[in-house]
């Protein structure tokens, strides 16, 4: 589904649908390169808000593109920089043989209405070819709020399925076989929630944890960034966040306990060099505080995964992907001390950008996705999503998704770039723009340093400023013609746009929460009072809250009552009020 559905700003449901403005601007200094690069460098020194001039051309980064690339242009260090696939800094794949021994996961994000009605697309997406799960949540399941608050009306099941009890999760993992099929669930704030629901289904139907695999989001720091649907202030998140990591190392092997996403802050306007920056700080955050909790950082990093755009420009999304994977490496060694080969692998999912679809000329939408679906593969990507046309429209229609996933199959088995690993490894502009897209990354990097790292770079709002110059800026370019949306600026056709191939039905909202109702009452009220009672005593404490979480939940507790009773304790984050 498209990410345009995932960008609320807000702290609350309604609130957060506005998409946030957009995202941060590298600054460049000084990085030992050729000396024809240095030349083309020079002219970064443009404001930052200048609209290129129809004559230049540049990445989304910045990065002055040359008219041609050769031999000088190809970092001296190219054979250390990128050894072959499978070996540490993994430049070129975290895999020797990458695609030619396993296809990356063709993973369709979907979710809408009802536990049930969810479920049936999924049934149909595996029947379709589809070899991974990624579930959507509404957005009072993303904030902690039951279907039937006051605060939830009028979204409930509208931008994913409506999660608020033990019994919604039992109907949407329905006949779905969860020991074969791994299971993403992009999920924030409730992310300790959701992933207890999916434990306690498994657990009910007995299947072993251990052969449970998926990942959970879980990554809160970016919602302060660019999406806005946090629940608490920042220390309580980072303990939840680190309590998930601590549970899933103990108890589910095969699960990624944190997908640290970029993806967010590039639908927000970010440049690919930010979007690097950005993402791998968070993950030095939160690696952070595992060290501070004493847990096995190697460990952890083993079972972190990340979560990519894959935006227009062909070239720098590919050098982006394999500037990543050097820089991850570096990072763990330089910062961490970890030099485990498979904690340094850097493991990401990638979905193609919702912000580029356009609800004009809405076919266009997929030439617009196999492209950035192309440059994911030749990035050497574990899974991927891919949007559907109409996704600029509202929900997709069962035909978009059906195409949509062609889109991966086509890709996979008709077009050739999976013979061979990393195939344009070697070409002067790709080696180059991975050169660059690092350095700047590291510049970047060295800002949020100086200003004591990503909590308090978030926190004084630079990066959220950075985002919004970066935003601003595209913003201005489209509006000047300078940079070429077909079928908006350029190529326009008098037609009206299409309506929504897809609507949520309005009933849902009333049935759930008479189910909600029924629920109660067939509950177990001493029991689950209790459990509740127990898991404010722990957050008020310092035990690890992922065991009184899924007890309060098997106890028949919503998924509200469990939040709310962590409100409770922790209180809620306000933006701009000082919070704990």
């Amino acid at each position: 589904m498209s990410a345009a559905r995932r960008k609320p700003a807000g702290a609350t449901p309604a609130a957060a649908r506005a998409k946030s403005a957009g995202a941060a601007r590298a600054t460049t200094g000084r990085a030992k390169r050729p000396a024809r690069r240095r030349a083309r460098a020079a002219g970064r020194a443009a404001p930052p808000a200048a609209v290129p001039k129809a004559d230049e051309r540049v990445t989304t980064s910045g990065i002055p593109i040359a008219p041609l690339y050769g031999a000088s242009d190809l970092p001296r260090d190219l054979a250390r920089r990128a050894p072959p696939p499978g070996t540490p800094p993994y430049t070129r794949g975290i895999h020797p043989g990458m695609y030619r021994a396993r296809l990356w996961t063709m993973r369709q994000y979907a979710g809408f209405g009802s536990a049930r009605q969810t479920n049936e697309r999924f049934h149909y997406l595996l029947a379709q070819g589809q070899t991974g799960l990624s579930v959507a949540f509404d957005l009072p399941t993303q904030m902690g709020y039951d279907s039937d608050h006051t605060l939830a009306r009028g979204e409930v099941g509208k931008v994913g399925v409506a999660i608020s009890c033990l019994a919604d999760m039992e109907a949407l993992l329905d006949g779905l076989p969860l020991e074969r099929v791994t299971t993403s669930m992009t999920i924030n704030a409730t992310a300790p929630l959701l992933l207890a629901f999916y434990v306690a289904v498994a657990d009910a139907r007995g299947t072993p944890r251990s052969a449970l695999g998926g990942t959970v989001q879980n990554d809160v720091l970016k919602e302060y960034i660019a999406r806005g649907t946090y629940i608490y202030p920042p220390a309580a998140s980072l303990r939840l966040i680190t309590d998930v990591f601590e549970f899933t190392a103990k108890a589910l092997p095969q699960w990624n306990s944190i997908s640290v996403s970029g993806y967010h802050m590039r639908e927000a306007g970010c440049t690919a060099a930010q979007e690097l920056a950005f993402t791998l700080g968070n993950g030095l955050a939160y690696l952070g505080a595992a060290r501070a909790r004493r847990l096995d950082v190697a460990r952890i990093a083993r079972r972190i995964s990340f979560f990519f755009n894959a935006h227009n420009h062909l070239f720098e999304e590919v050098a982006k992907f394999r500037a990543a994977r050097r820089l991850w490496a570096g990072l763990l060694r330089e910062r961490f001390g970890v030099t485990d080969p498979e904690a340094a692998k850097l493991r990401f999912h990638t979905q193609t950008a919702g912000s580029m679809l356009t609800a004009q000329q809405p076919l266009n939408n997929v030439v617009r996705t196999a492209v950035q679906a192309l440059a994911a593969v030749l990035g050497g990507t574990q899974s991927l999503h891919t949007n559907s046309y109409d996704e600029a429209l509202g929900l997709p229609g069962a035909d978009g998704a059906r195409l949509a996933l062609r889109t991966q199959q086509m890709l996979a088995h008709e077009s050739g770039v999976t013979d061979t690993a990393d195939p344009l490894a070697g070409s002067y502009f790709v080696e180059a723009l991975t050169a660059e897209l690092e350095q700047r990354a590291r510049e970047i990097l060295a800002r949020v340093d100086a200003q004591g790292g990503m909590l308090e770079a978030i926190g004084n709002g630079w990066v959220q400023q950075q985002i919004h110059e970066a935003a601003y800026r595209w913003q201005r370019e489209v509006e000047a013609g300078t940079r070429v949306v077909v079928g908006v600026n350029r190529f326009t056709e008098d037609e009206p746009i299409a309506p929504p191939p897809f609507r949520p039905d309005p009933a849902v909202e009333r049935e759930r929460a008479a189910m909600l109702a029924a629920w109660r009452d067939g509950r177990d009220a001493a029991a689950c009072r209790g459990a509740l009672e127990r898991l404010e005593r722990a957050a008020r404490g310092s035990d690890n809250l992922m065991p009184p979480i899924l007890a309060a939940l098997v106890a028949h507790a919503t998924l509200g009552e469990v939040c709310d009773t962590m409100r409770g304790v922790f209180d809620a984050y306000r933006p701009g009020a000082k919070n704990g």
